[in-house]
């Protein structure tokens, strides 16, 4: 079976053959797509519409042997923060399953019920947490390989999400970015790169409160930007305020980080037009 090249996006239906085909032999999404060099997730997904997952690609879908042990933890006597430290279930749940049947006779002091409830919430929540990191793992495998044009896309929304913007009372025609999110600090660099900005128009500054570890913070950017902290320019300090109370505080905060692109003019003007160019093709689309 041959690969698709870019050249191929257009025959759709050859396309899908060829999807329907891999998915018939028990590949995975992923599979298929570095099979057909397929790097939109949206054709992808329509090329198997309507075609089965394979087996081995499906989470098991455990709830009916949880209900039948639930219920017959239950019939041997257990109360439901047992059970729930035995299955790691939610107590919702595990009422749903056994609340038909007879309740056992309370033999425990209040001390050892209040200890069995407390481990049924920590199972709960280790639950939870399994479940937290199980679907931000499939979601990231959704995204896959990321092309030019998507990474784009993408850079124009987030600078106008999180960027300066222009305002009729006070023209600000410069590209300024400021985020205190590392990842996002990140991409938004890789985004500049790509739009052809060079790295000696970049200029970079801390914010931050006055009672954090400045010197700490200046350095964990420059390192995480790969500059001098000593080019950085002068660190802006919040004061503060006694009265309130923060929650940004500890190791990990580390302020805000600006970046600067000088003589941005042109590039805020086209930014701005990217934008609105994004806007009508999505209200042009059915």
């Amino acid at each position: 079976m041959t690969s698709a090249t870019p050249g191929k996006y257009a025959d759709f239906e050859g396309l899908r053959e060829q999807a329907i085909a891999l998915r018939r032999e028990g590949l995975s999404l992923r599979q298929i797509r570095d099979r057909l060099h397929v790097d939109n997730n949206d054709l992808l997904h329509r090329l198997v519409k309507g075609e089965p997952p394979p087996e081995w690609t499906k989470r098991p879908n455990a709830k009916d042997d949880l209900r039948d042990r639930a219920r017959e933890l239950r019939s041997q006597g257990m109360t439901y923060d047992q059970i729930q430290v035995e299955l790691g279930c939610s107590k919702s749940s595990i009422s749903l399953w056994i609340r038909d049947l007879p309740k056992p006779d309370r033999t425990r002091t209040p001390e050892e019920a209040s200890a069995i409830a407390k481990r049924g919430w920590e199972v709960t929540l280790q639950r939870r947490e399994e479940e937290r990191r199980m679907t931000k793992q499939d979601a990231a495998a959704d995204i896959g390989t990321m092309t030019d044009r998507e990474l784009f896309l993408f850079g124009v929304g987030l600078y106008w999400a999180e960027g300066t913007k222009d305002k009729p009372h006070a023209r600000r025609e410069r590209v300024t970015f400021v985020n205190s999110d590392p990842n996002m600090i990140t991409v938004y660099l890789r985004w500049l790169r790509l739009v052809g900005v060079e790295a000696h128009h970049l200029k970079f500054r801390l914010m931050i409160h006055e009672s954090a570890d400045i010197r700490g913070a200046e350095q964990y950017w420059a390192d995480l930007v790969r500059a001098d902290v000593a080019l950085f320019g002068k660190t802006t300090l919040k004061r503060h305020n006694p009265k309130t109370v923060r929650k940004n505080v500890g190791e990990t905060y580390r302020g805000c980080l600006v970046i600067d692109i000088q003589q941005s003019a042109d590039l805020y003007r086209r930014i701005e037009g990217w934008w609105c160019g994004i806007v009508g093709a999505a209200a042009g689309t059915n």
